[in-house]
């Protein structure tokens, strides 16, 4: 089974350090530390109202990956805006996602069937600009399918739910859990590269890491939350350390 990569978002540094209007704490300098710890990317979610990273955060996190060669993820809304700023800074990839100014954070998958019109084009240009597309997706078979027909290369299945079934029903975990393995399977089966994000944390890891059809996990806000304790180096070296044991003991 392939080694499993992992993204690490680094959003709610930028959450911190704009609740006081200092320069502190940098994301950029916490980029560098999850690079150091074994992340294999950044991923960074500039928003249209910039609740936390902003352009600037965009520019230093695009020039240290490049710089490191590294892949930079930049996670984005489905607009013309968000658009333009991609193309100006070809990030490895560019994953679509839902975004609503009200939310406090993504609360669901792209409707990608229902706005085939819109997101289509917007993955032709970001691919011919050589960004590698990614969708941010329930595990649905109709929204894999419309992935796949837009022409995205990459999907990345919302782990919410099942996350938070895990911690608040239980009883609904095991049901959640196996849509996220059917929606895998379905996507490679169509020639996709299969990740997925949102709400892991050291308790909920173990059983998405084993899904063999993932190619990456991105995760976040846990991380950021458990750096205050044990530190970001620690934090990540340690889900690194879950999501590689989780991978061996399902290939055994």
């Amino acid at each position: 089974m392939r080694r499993l990569r992992l993204g690490v978002n680094i959003d709610h540094v930028a959450t911190i350090r704009n609740a006081r209007g200092e320069a502190y704490p940098d994301p950029a300098r916490a980029a560098e530390i999850a690079l150091a710890a074994g992340a294999d990317g950044i991923t960074a979610h500039l928003r249209e109202d910039r609740r936390h990273i902003s352009d600037a955060d965009i520019d230093a996190l695009a020039a240290l990956c490049r710089k490191r060669g590294l892949p930079l993820n930049f996670e984005m809304a489905v607009t013309a805006e968000m658009e333009q700023i991609a193309l100006a800074h070809r990030p490895h990839a560019a994953c679509l996602v839902p975004e609503r100014r009200e939310e406090v954070t993504t609360e669901g998958g792209l409707d990608v069937a229902g706005q085939h019109n819109r997101i289509a084009p917007i993955v032709t240009s970001l691919k011919a600009a050589g960004i590698r597309v990614s969708l941010f997706i329930e595990p649905d078979p109709v929204q894999i399918a419309a992935a796949h027909d837009v022409g995205a290369q990459v999907i990345e299945l919302h782990t919410g739910a099942y996350c938070l079934a895990v911690r608040e029903r239980p009883t609904e975990a095991g049901r959640l859990l196996n849509a996220l393995r059917d929606g895998a399977a379905r996507a490679t089966a169509l020639g996709l590269e299969v990740h997925a994000g949102h709400g892991m944390d050291y308790e909920t890891v173990n059983a998405v890491a084993a899904i063999p059809e993932l190619a990456e996990l991105n995760i976040g806000h846990f991380l950021i939350g458990e750096a205050i304790f044990i530190g970001l180096d620690p934090a990540i070296r340690r889900m690194r350390v879950l999501m590689d044991a989780a991978r061996d003991e399902a290939a055994a």
